[in-house]
Order: C-alpha cells, then structure tokens, then sequence
C-alpha cells in the first residue's frame, strides 16, 4: 500500500474552515473509482462497442421500418 503525504499548509486550512477531511476524501476517492471503472469497462468493451456501432451504422436498427417520427 502507497501513502501519500498531505501538504501541511492546505491540511491546517481544511481544518480551519472545518472541513471534514474524511467524508471529504470518501466522496471524492468515490469518484475516482467510479471513473477510473467508467474507463476500465469500456477499454474492456471496446471491441464490442465498435462492431455494434458499426453494425448499426451499416444495417440500422431492427426498428428502422417501424419508426414514424
């Protein structure tokens, strides 16, 4: 596990201005991890995101005909 050290300066006005750092750094790693596994599932699912965009792009869609708007 990596530890990182925090800048005392910002650290000492977080806490001036009452900050709560851990719901602060739970919210924020929270994002992180939801956009680092955004950026994971679709490398993962790249091959199939392009075949079907191609797909779709070259044959439409099943309701092509169907559609009156």
């Amino acid at each position: 596990m990596t530890f990182c050290h925090i800048n005392a300066d910002l650290l000492q006005q977080a806490k001036q201005l009452n900050i709560n750092l851990s719901q602060t750094l739970a919210l924020h790693l929270a994002e992180i991890v939801r956009q680092a596994q955004r950026r994971q599932w679709l490398e993962e699912n790249k091959n199939a995101l392009d075949e079907y965009n191609h797909r779709i792009e070259t044959r439409g869609t099943f309701s092509d005909g169907l559609r009156r708007f």
